[in-house]
């Protein structure tokens, strides 16, 4: 009898154990599926947001081609122009909507959308910087006369101008070189450290990122020697642009110019002093480099797409562009 109630016994946990086995490979079968339907609604969503973004990108595309072929008989772009107007955030399944007279607001994604674009010679090139064997000793002044203005740490302009001179040390030695080799992405120079691509990766020079977010509104690196845009630029940059300016005198020309824009760069004379110099190749009242963002915001997740576009004429060049995901905060 007791051997008996033991082969029961044995039979039985051999048969819990094979239910165990069972239901942990079915739990197991279901958590891959589970992941399976997740990585492939994330690929889906990813997707689906680069077609969004690369949408905004052809929306301000379209809009600087056409302000190009309204400034045909005289190039002047300033902020009263639509492409200078963002697009503010509205809901994805508006923009269906006026395809679809169908459409409602129930019927679109969640999904938000805005974008904004630009001028980027709206800002210093820091690409001035590297003119010649020498610093030209005025844009140096500019740059820190720029750091002083934004409270950067002492030295911050030292720091910018020896990076790149080593990161660039044909353009600064007067040797030709690749107008885009600073816009197609890192890369190695001769016998220097990685030439950074844009503002973001000047912390391989050793700044800060709260450094680098105090400068962002008003310097830039371009693939090219670019002029400053008066009818765009901030005050702060046009003070620090020429000697002898200061805010007030700068805040002056931005209020002027906000009645009508400068047609060319004499009529910022009139706001600036008397012994101000505007020495061509250094200030504008025309753009041919743009910065645009596209935003795209789904639940509690931000995608943010940044293009660097050039104008030639009519025909629009992007010529980089860098995605950024955000987890916003609630």
């Amino acid at each position: 009898m007791s051997l008996r109630r033991r082969q029961r016994g044995a039979a039985l946990l051999t048969a819990m154990i094979i239910v165990t086995l069972i239901a942990s490979l079915a739990a197991g079968m279901v958590w891959q599926q589970y992941r399976a339907v997740q990585i492939e609604a994330a690929d889906r969503a990813r997707a689906q947001s680069a077609w969004i973004l690369q949408g905004a990108l052809d929306w301000a595309r379209l809009i600087l081609k056409e302000d190009a072929q309204n400034n045909r008989n005289k190039a002047v772009d300033h902020l009263g122009e639509p492409w200078a107007v963002p697009l503010a955030e509205a809901r994805l399944s508006t923009f269906l909507a006026a395809d679809n007279a169908a459409a409602t607001d129930d019927d679109g994604p969640e999904a938000f959308l805005s974008g904004s674009i630009e001028d980027a010679q709206s800002r210093y090139n820091l690409r001035a910087l590297l003119g010649g064997p020498q610093v030209p000793e005025l844009e140096q002044r500019v740059l820190e006369r720029l750091c002083s203005q934004v409270n950067a740490p002492p030295g911050t302009a030292a720091v910018i101008i020896s990076g790149l001179r080593a990161a660039f040390p044909a353009a600064a030695s007067g040797a030709s070189s690749p107008a885009s080799g600073a816009a197609s992405g890192p890369e190695v120079s001769d016998s220097g450290p990685l030439r950074p691509a844009g503002l973001d990766q000047l912390a391989w020079l050793g700044l800060s990122a709260d450094t680098l977010e105090r400068l962002r509104p008003y310097v830039v690196l371009l693939p090219k020697l670019t002029a400053v845009n008066l009818n765009t630029a901030p005050r702060e940059v046009i003070a620090a642009l020429f000697d002898g300016v200061d805010l007030a005198s700068a805040e002056r020309l931005v209020q002027g110019r906000k009645g009508r824009p400068l047609q060319n760069t004499a009529d910022a004379a009139a706001f600036l002093p008397a012994n101000v110099q505007i020495a061509a190749g250094r200030a504008s009242v025309d753009s041919s480099f743009f910065i645009v963002t596209g935003r795209l915001r789904l639940e509690e997740r931000q995608l943010e797409q940044r293009s660097l576009i050039e104008r030639q004429g009519t025909n629009i060049v992007v010529l980089a562009r860098e995605r950024i995901s955000q987890l916003l905060e609630r």
